[in-house]
């Protein structure tokens, strides 16, 4: 059976998160009919929003390496889950000969399959991704318009994605659920948890809205490469 390789620790609990869909999405009856999975949880990649707009630490060379060593420890594909850190995903695919599943274009492709016709999303992430323009670039390959939150609401997406980070659960999410409101009455059809924090934070605070959540469709992705049937789909 092919191996799974998981390029972690962006953050620690995304990563779980991201071990615990594939696991729990996964038809099988039995320990064995699982996937094997190697997580790489590296807590020393520097943070990539910081090095995007604040010229901080520059994660690459801890990603790459981070990949090659999925690589050499036997995975036959990697996923990772992070989406800011998709930025750096062309650098990193120069340096291993395994395939790599890039999360932002399996978003596309599923929204595309789910919401036939659809042409606006909204999309919360972190300022990192916003600035690369990653989420745009490829969206656009699929026609489809991305709906972002203004300055000073990202502040609000921003504190609670980091709250995630930082292991700070007590927050008070009024203005969150303000930005969320705002983009839902701008015509949108879908909305994007573009953070892999965010969708840990959607579960643990109940959250109670309809949303798009790559971390998901990753999993499915990943669990669909090696061979293995998706639960219920």
């Amino acid at each position: 059976m092919k191996t799974i390789g998981i390029l972690g620790g962006m953050g620690p609990l995304a990563t779980a998160d991201l071990f615990r869909k594939i696991v729990i999405l996964t038809d099988a009856d039995s320990d064995n009919a699982h996937i094997p999975i190697i997580i790489d949880n590296n807590t020393e990649i520097p943070d990539r929003t910081d090095y995007i707009i604040k010229n901080g630490k520059d994660p690459t060379n801890h990603l790459i390496r981070s990949a090659l060593r999925l690589e050499m420890m036997g995975a036959d594909v990697i996923v990772m889950p992070c989406n800011t850190a998709h930025y750096f995903y062309n650098e990193i695919v120069k340096h291993i000969k395994i395939p790599f599943i890039n999360m932002i274009v399996e978003t596309a492709k599923e929204i595309k399959k789910i919401y036939p016709g659809i042409e606006k999303v909204g999309l919360l992430a972190t300022e990192g991704t916003y600035k690369t323009g990653i989420y745009d670039k490829i969206f656009s390959n699929y026609d489809l318009e991305l709906v972002k939150p203004d300055d000073n609401d990202q502040r609000f997406v921003t504190e609670l994605i980091y709250s995630i980070k930082k292991g700070n659960y007590d927050i008070d999410l009024t203005n969150f659920k303000k930005v969320l409101n705002k983009i839902k009455n701008q015509n949108i059809n879908a909305l994007i948890l573009g953070c892999t924090e965010l969708p840990v934070a959607f579960q643990m605070f109940d959250i109670d809205e309809v949303y798009i959540d790559p971390t998901k469709i990753l999993a499915c992705s990943a669990i669909k490469y090696v061979g293995k049937k998706v639960k219920n789909a």
